[in-house]
């Protein structure tokens, strides 16, 4: 058996133990393919490595806020200093989740089949707005609904259908 067979299997048998995990864990210096930005007034929230990180607005003090799997969007709460919502896939599916900004467990908001995608928050924090086909007679369209905060009834939006959308700082319009 050549050398290289021989190394491909040793560091199979490493990463079968987990001994290995530690050689092809995330690499922070060497970052790459971070999306989903959102900025607030002192932060930059984004996700890297299927994780939702918080640094400040230099780039500075990166921390991961979420360690599991399936992090897709977030937003920052109005105030920019309480919370950030954020679309994750913790059980299956995509559904819409809350945590402070300093980190902590994550509250899930929403408990739907379909996608839940987290859009932006109401102007005054008290609802997040999300996209979902969770009503919708065919997956062609998406429709906007809102939920608090703290959890509870999920509203429909009266319009047709909207992929992306953002509230209007005032809270009078929805640009979709």
């Amino acid at each position: 058996m050549n050398s290289s067979k021989i190394l491909i299997y040793l560091n199979c048998l490493l990463l079968f133990l987990g001994i290995g995990a530690s050689l092809y864990a995330t690499n922070p210096v060497d970052t790459r393919l971070m999306h989903s930005p959102a900025i607030s007034d002192n932060h930059i929230a984004f996700i890297y490595a299927e994780d939702l990180w918080i640094a400040y607005r230099d780039g500075s003090n990166p921390k991961r806020v979420t360690i599991d799997e399936g992090v897709a969007h977030n937003r920052f709460h109005p105030s920019h200093k309480i919370k950030i919502a954020f679309t994750a896939e913790y059980d299956g599916n995509l559904d819409v989740f809350i945590i402070p900004v300093t980190g902590g467990v994550p509250q899930r908001l929403t408990w739907h089949p379909y996608q839940d995608l987290v859009r932006d928050f109401s102007p005054d924090g008290k609802n997040v707005l999300f996209a979902s086909q969770r009503s919708t007679f065919t997956n062609r369209y998406i429709q906007l609904y809102t939920v608090p905060v703290e959890g509870g009834q999920i509203e429909k939006l009266p319009i047709p259908n909207a992929f992306y959308a953002s509230y209007s700082p005032d809270g009078k319009h929805i640009a979709y």
